[in-house]
């Protein structure tokens, strides 16, 4: 057996006698897709393809992990990562999915919208921002618009619901808690969601009921292993988009023009940082 034959054969023993992925499997595994992530970028713009990709799930699931890593490799200027806030006065007053419509791509642009329209039947209902007749009404327009602003104008449309245990996100919620570096991730919709498990998931069954259609069906991801579950959602977008690889003509390293006489690599003007490390 070939030594990466064999390295792969332990790591993959390892993994199912842990249940957890290790961190150099997941590496190398997400390393392979983000070159196709790339691919993929290249034949969007080759090509002026139009790609939204909607990020939908419980609190502390993962969104926002699995967008990092779409994004860690690829250009901001073809993959845009759109997290809008609560909406503005004015925006209230807007036709709901208005201020979502603004940030639909252009030709050779990839969308990545961390939560999305479908906030008014999540979290909006839930939280009593609108009433059941409201939501109601909007799980029953989501499809025609889909379906017919989206979809049948010529946009690829991927619906992800990142689906977590109740165990799970206590779990994660009190981590978030212990560690300063993601304190920011906490607010009181946060607190909220959790205390609220089973009202949740009513409106997300409700949800994903009336949008599921097969011009824009919904993709769940379980995501209790965070490791497998970013691997296994980009690689089902790999897989459901039909791009190929587009030939890429690489510069060659010019030759340096020769050295002024006189001329010093130092900037001059300007105050060096220290070094601390």
């Amino acid at each position: 057996m070939a030594k990466d034959e064999q390295e792969k054969h332990e790591a993959a023993e390892s993994s199912s006698a842990t249940g957890k992925m290790s961190r150099k499997e997941f590496e190398k595994e997400l390393a392979n897709l983000q070159v196709e992530l790339v691919r993929l970028q290249t034949w969007v713009q080759a090509t002026g393809a139009r790609v939204i990709v909607v990020f939908e799930g419980r609190d502390t699931a993962g969104k926002g992990g699995v967008i990092s890593r779409i994004t860690a490799r690829t250009s901001p200027r073809v993959y845009r990562h759109v997290a809008l806030p609560a909406p503005s006065e004015r925006e209230k007053t807007q036709i709901f999915i208005q201020r979502y419509i603004a940030h639909f791509p252009a030709a050779g642009e990839i969308i990545l919208f961390d939560r999305s329209w479908y906030n008014r039947a999540g979290i909006e209902r839930v939280m009593g921002f609108v009433d059941d007749e409201e939501a109601e009404r909007f799980l029953m327009l989501t499809p025609p618009v889909e379906r017919e602003v989206v979809v049948n104008n010529g946009i690829i449309l991927r619906k992800y619901f990142l689906d977590i245990s109740q165990d799970e996100q206590r779990r994660r919620f009190e981590a978030r808690i212990r560690e300063p570096v993601k304190h920011w991730k906490l607010s009181p919709m946060d607190t909220e969601s959790v205390r609220r498990w089973w009202d949740y998931t009513a409106a997300y069954q409700r949800m994903i009921e009336a949008t599921h259609t097969p011009e824009a069906p919904w993709y769940i991801v379980p995501a209790d292993d965070k490791r497998r579950a970013r691997l296994n959602l980009i690689r089902h977008l790999l897989d459901s988009i039909p791009y190929k690889r587009v030939h890429i003509d690489l510069p060659k390293i010019p030759k340096a023009q020769p050295r002024p006489k006189g001329a010093t690599e130092r900037l001059g003007a300007g105050q060096p940082i220290p070094n601390h490390y």
